[in-house]
């Protein structure tokens, strides 16, 4: 029989972000849309996104309900880097959604590696999240209150933190794992 008694004597309301200090939140459930999301829009020059699963996911963007797709290719129009580290090959949802817009083609740097677990999006390499939700509907985007995953993470901008995150990016972008990998047979794009 389970045992539904808190282990804690804690009297506060569970909440979807909570400032934990003046450069660092924590984010739950639906929070990350707007935490996470919402701060895609704002990127001025990087964005590097760090997903073992990635799916069609939609965003509000342009007062629509549109591709998230659609709002990395304007970002890529306006000038931004981006870089996209995932674990496999997105559904076809995605890859149709993909070919709409060409300046993702030439302009989205992307890398597969199927050891990529980690869930770290960094911004203009000043904030990063770090968390448990894939770049999916149900982790990040619109999915609804009774729909979506539970999900937990923080987004901070503590310059050690996010260097680390970066570093660890970086490691797996430039390949720095691959001479030992002992997955390679899984590896359908290799990076070295």
């Amino acid at each position: 029989m389970k045992n539904n008694k808190p282990i804690t004597n804690h009297s506060f309301e569970p909440a979807d972000s909570l400032n934990t200090s003046e450069d660092t939140i924590f984010i739950a459930n639906e929070a990350h849309y707007e935490q996470v999301i919402e701060r895609i829009k704002t990127v001025k020059k990087t964005l590097w996104i760090g997903t073992a699963d990635i799916k069609d996911l939609y965003v509000k963007y342009e007062l629509k309900t549109k591709p998230l797709l659609k709002l990395l290719s304007d970002l890529i129009k306006r000038g931004v880097e981006i870089r996209l580290i995932h674990a496999k090959e997105p559904g076809p949802n995605f890859r149709q959604d993909f070919d709409k817009y060409p300046a993702l083609i030439e302009g989205i740097e992307r890398v597969l590696c199927p050891r990529v677990h980690f869930k770290i999006i960094i911004f203009d390499l000043k904030t990063a999240y770090i968390g448990s939700a894939n770049l999916t509907g149900a982790g990040l985007g619109m999915k609804g209150e009774n729909t979506r995953n539970f999900e937990a993470g923080i987004l901070s901008s503590n310059k050690e933190l996010v260097n680390r995150a970066i570093e660890q990016f970086d490691n797996v972008w430039m390949g720095v794992h691959c001479k030992n990998c002992k997955r390679k047979q899984y590896c359908i794009d290799p990076i070295l």
